[in-house]
């Protein structure tokens, strides 16, 4: 079903830090034009630093309010995770993400169905981002039904797209700027409101009593995976960062560290404001802990940061699939024809950008809890495949394990960041596990296809250096 990896010269000997261009055939190549702070604004963007509101209600109810308590054990088990992939990005600076990492590591058809994995929660990232933005602009301007936010907002996302990478990077600066201003003028106006009032300041971490028990504290952790998947979309950029082996690592570690505290903060001044789950709708509470901190002003305000955070989201999450659908048409694993060319005008994949727009209509329809959790369904699993990789390529392939930090770099950091995380994904409800494992079973039908009954190899990445 696998065949081993055997690239023509390792990418870890090399003595340069520029990786090779891959050529699609066409002789068109992604283009290099971002840095490490580029890299780690997108990584910011596509992970919205208000994305904790998007599961805030939610989590609430699901943790007893202790929502910050939830991030804190996520954020643990994402810092184990993002060095995982900081390392593979160092061995293999190329797009495709975990499913490149792991089809080097353990071989094509264990790669296959990382990769495929993966494509179930970037498939469905931007969905949850416009679903929320139509979910909010329906409840701050109700004459206006969600469906028509949800398609203008695919629409103008899929030309963004289109045009190129440079004018995702430009977009994120403005979308960053305008989340920075709100979380400060959040901060403030919560600070003034709870001014004078007594309130317990452990709370966030005591919770309200609703709910007890450590397993719900898992439960909501794993929900909010999908929080971070940020530093792994950085990962979908290598080809087109400027020094990969440099910049993607390190905007990987920066991007999941400070956005964790962030989520962590954000989550508890929103828990000392509006110390209830009593929301008026569940999906959309953000607004009921705005308007208590600071009115119709705040909860405005809030809508446009958020829906700008939801857009910039969408806008690099769509970036990052169709990249990684790109990565997996290119060596023939899905259709080369449709999926692995470049467009020669834009030098982007158009029509892997189409095929995710199309399936984003879906958001039309989609239930929000339900599609929080899967698409943390597909990122815990690929996580926990990259953490093993780490193990797979530098302990026992490469043979790194003489002393003490070989050791622990390559096999017990990365194993601690393993069980971490499937502890995380076997903690999502039963109808979540039992949808991810449908898909998986998908996704082995589809090899079975690809390899002719498993009587071929699987098709590999052909990662020589082009001229």
């Amino acid at each position: 079903m696998s065949q081993a990896a055997t690239p023509a010269s390792s990418p870890t000997d090399a003595s340069t830090d520029s990786a090779p261009t891959i050529d699609d055939g066409s002789g068109t190549h992604l283009k290099r034009a971002l840095g490490t702070p580029s890299l780690v604004l997108f990584g910011l963007v596509y992970m919205v630093p208000l994305t904790v509101f998007t599961t805030y209600g939610i989590v609430t109810e699901l943790t007893g309010g202790r929502v910050p308590v939830a991030y804190v054990i996520t954020l643990v088990a994402m810092v184990f995770t993002a060095r995982s992939y900081a390392r593979m990005a160092m061995a293999y600076p190329y797009a495709g993400s975990a499913y490149v990492y792991t089809q080097r590591s353990f071989g094509g058809g264990v790669g296959f169905l990382a990769g495929w994995a993966l494509m179930l929660d970037y498939l469905f990232l931007p969905l949850v981002n416009y679903l929320v933005i139509g979910i909010y602009l329906e409840a701050a301007m109700p004459a206006v039904p969600a469906w028509v936010w949800v398609l203008v907002s695919i629409a103008v996302v899929t030309v963004l797209n289109i045009v190129g990478i440079v004018s995702v990077a430009r977009a994120n600066f403005v979308i960053i700027a305008l989340q920075v201003i709100f979380i400060l003028c959040f901060a403030g106006f919560g600070l003034a409101s709870i001014s004078g009032n007594h309130v317990d300041p452990l709370a966030p971490f005591t919770g309200d009593g609703s709910v007890d028990g450590t397993g719900v504290l898992f439960a909501g952790a794993a929900m909010l995976a999908l929080s971070f998947l940020g530093f792994d979309a950085v990962s979908t950029l290598a080809e087109e960062a400027k020094e990969p082996r440099k910049t993607v690592p390190r905007a990987i570690m920066i991007t999941t560290i400070s956005a964790g505290l962030l989520f962590v903060v954000l989550s508890y001044v929103a828990q000392i404001v509006y110390p209830s789950n009593a929301f008026g709708d569940v999906d959309s509470a953000a607004r009921d802990v705005m308007l208590a901190a600071g009115g119709e002003f705040l909860a405005n305000f809030f809508t446009a940061a958020y829906v700008a955070g939801a857009a910039g989201s969408a806008l690099t999450s769509q970036a990052s699939v169709s990249r990684i659908l790109y990565a997996m048409g290119r060596d023939g694993v899905l259709p080369k024809r449709v999926f692995g060319g470049l467009s020669a005008r834009f030098k982007t994949p158009v029509v892997a950008i189409l095929v995710v727009s199309a399936i984003s209509l879906l958001a039309l329809v989609a239930d929000a809890t339900f599609m929080f959790s899967l698409v943390s369904f597909g990122a815990l699993a690929a996580f926990s495949v990259v953490n093993a990789s780490v193990i797979k390529h530098y302990f026992i392939d490469r043979k790194e394990r003489a002393g003490g930090v070989a050791v622990l770099n390559n096999l017990v950091l990365p194993l601690i960041g393993f069980a971490l995380t499937v502890w995380l994904w076997t903690s999502l409800s039963a109808e979540t596990f039992l949808f991810g494992l449908g898909w998986l079973v998908l996704g082995v039908i589809l090899l079975a296809i690809v390899t002719r009954g498993f009587r071929r190899p699987t098709p590999m990445l052909d990662l020589k250096e082009t001229a």
